[in-house]
């Protein structure tokens, strides 16, 4: 008999790739040109040149067997030296190899910090909007995911909330900054309120509970904005990275778990990593990969589209009266929609060839998720049909 967990799940697919989906098959109706697709957060500007060169460099001096064999089940040694150099020089936290387990990009980061640090029927905060992903990835464990309502006004964290839902139950908080969906980084005042209320809720409740930080979006950070290094500011944190949007290699999954050196038991955390992977079939991510990217860790991709795109349509979105909070990063922005329904909202906007996400599998109801990483001139040709479609619609 097949689990009938699994063939549930099959009844609530992801709702941006069947957006994203919906959106390639319009493509091959009218020219995927014509199809203002703001569904999918996949990387738009190429990787850095350094990177393919990398990989060319590095088949012409290693062996075929260094090359394609297996790394060691925490990674590459060299690898993982070199990342934890690069996190202790850029941020100052004296990271060391044995502090870096290498990773299948962030989904498997988060999913291997949180099999650390919880148990079933343990609880996992995590603060709305969120990434709809983080349902499965804690739910999965046989821990509880709970989602801390949403501050509409900043899209920081709404600390009333949270400090009502904190309990002996929870084992872990969930954070990702700067933000999917809002775009927003999490500021200093931010996570310092944070780690003060949780370092209150370890002495109120006599055990630790980690913070487990998901920064796919660390390098790509607007102007202005304050986006500090979250394990600056807490112990007890659980760094979850990844290239994909760095180096605009999502397709080639490589990123890692970093455990900060304060962190209580931070010795275990990496071993109990690998023996994580003996049971989800992780067992370490490409060897090629992981030595190309060594070779380009401090470097990221021209991420500057990014900022360019998101002042063309916040400027327009303002301007046609939508609420949206400025993004301090990443390549997302969500503007409240023009009704309650943002379900109905987004199906209108798909006759005019708008593609938008609708927000409620974030945990917000009433907003819309815009995926701005495409070409800046597609941006620009999207404005006018944004228009129509708000003039045509909601007068």
């Amino acid at each position: 008999m097949i689990s009938e967990k699994y063939k549930n799940m099959c009844n609530t697919p992801s709702v941006i790739r069947a957006l994203s989906v919906y959106a390639t098959e319009r493509g091959k109706e009218i020219g995927y040109e014509n199809v203002f697709d703001f569904s999918l957060g996949n990387p738009s500007v190429p990787a850095p040149a350094a990177f393919d060169q990398a990989i060319r460099d590095l088949t012409e001096e290693k062996s075929s067997a260094e090359l394609h064999g297996y790394s060691p089940n925490p990674g590459n040694p060299e690898v993982r030296r070199i990342v934890a150099e690069s996190l202790k020089r850029r941020f100052g936290i004296d990271y060391r190899a044995e502090h870096i387990f290498m990773t299948s990009a962030a989904a498997s980061a988060i999913a291997h910090a949180l099999r650390c640090v919880t148990e079933p029927g343990d609880e996992v905060l995590t603060f709305a909007p969120f990434f709809p992903e983080y349902n499965p990835y804690v739910n999965q464990t046989g821990a509880v995911l709970r989602v801390v309502p949403a501050d509409t006004k900043s899209f920081q964290i709404n600390f009333d909330a949270f400090k009502a839902m904190l309990s002996s139950k929870v084992q872990a908080v969930l954070i990702n900054t700067p933000n999917n969906p809002s775009g927003v980084a999490y500021s200093s005042e931010t996570l310092k309120t944070l780690a003060s209320i949780m370092k209150e809720a370890e002495k109120t409740y006599g055990h630790e509970i980690f913070l487990i930080s998901d920064e796919p979006y660390r390098e790509i950070v607007f102007e202005g904005a304050d986006a500090p290094y979250v394990s600056s500011f807490y112990d007890n944190t659980i760094s979850c990275y990844s290239f994909s949007k760095s180096l605009s290699v999502p397709g080639e999954r490589i990123g890692y778990v970093a455990v900060n050196p304060a962190a209580k038991d931070a010795e275990m955390i990496v071993p109990m990593c690998v023996q994580i992977s003996r049971g989800t079939g992780h067992n370490c991510p490409s060897s090629i990969i992981q030595m190309a990217m060594a070779r380009c860790v401090d470097m990221t991709s021209d991420l500057r589209v990014y900022e360019t795109n998101m002042n063309i349509l916040y400027k327009e979105l303002k301007e046609l009266g939508f609420t949206v909070v400025k993004p301090g990063g990443t390549f997302y922005i969500f503007p409240k929609a023009l009704e309650e329904d943002a379900n109905a909202f987004c199906e209108k906007a798909k006759k005019y060839d708008l593609i938008l996400v609708p927000s409620d599998s974030f945990g917000v109801k009433g907003y819309f998720r815009m995926a701005y990483c495409i070409d800046t001139e597609k941006v620009e040709r999207s404005i006018p049909v944004l228009r129509k479609f708000v003039r045509e619609c909601y007068g």
